[in-house]
């Protein structure tokens, strides 16, 4: 009986931790579906974002990659015709989740402001008024218990 105490005993200490760890979301505020891939070491099945809808991920390290990327498209199977894409990608290293936007192959949201904002809000945002990606890095980090949004078409950064 007393292993089983101890082996209870230290489940329930690691318990905060498992659910101390964040959310990844994808947030359309498009008047038009997106489509998207969780890639890391894999790539996992296209899920479709309505206009209004919501993608959420529980945040992660893919013992492949090291790092997750959300791909984004505008249009369905984008990510296997070589569509523009916008890459929503983090990765969570110990007590730190490290978060960054980019694109591929063009500008997937030209003219739609995208804003990436943590739950946190001490920690850094990532602003595209217009849609295109600034100049310089947009690699941003935060505390890997924070939930961090990209927003699709905000209404503002």
């Amino acid at each position: 009986m007393h292993f089983t105490t101890a082996v209870i005993a230290s489940v329930a200490a690691l318990a905060p931790l498992v659910s101390a760890v964040g959310q990844a979301r994808v947030v359309n505020h498009c008047d038009f579906p997106v489509y998207l891939w969780s890639v890391g070491g894999s790539v996992g099945p296209e899920v479709t974002i309505q206009p209004k809808g919501t993608y959420t991920e529980q945040l992660h390290h893919d013992p492949a990659s090291g790092g997750i990327a959300l791909k984004i498209t505008t249009g369905e199977n984008g990510l296997y015709d070589g569509s523009a894409q916008t890459d929503f990608a983090y990765t969570l290293d110990g007590n730190t989740v490290w978060y960054d936007l980019s694109d591929v192959f063009g500008d997937a949201f030209s003219g739609h402001a995208l804003n990436v904002v943590p739950s946190d809000t001490t920690c850094p945002h990532i602003c595209w008024g217009n849609g295109v990606s600034p100049s310089g890095s947009q690699t941003r980090d935060c505390q890997a218990n924070s939930d961090i949004s990209l927003n699709l078409c905000a209404a503002k950064c």
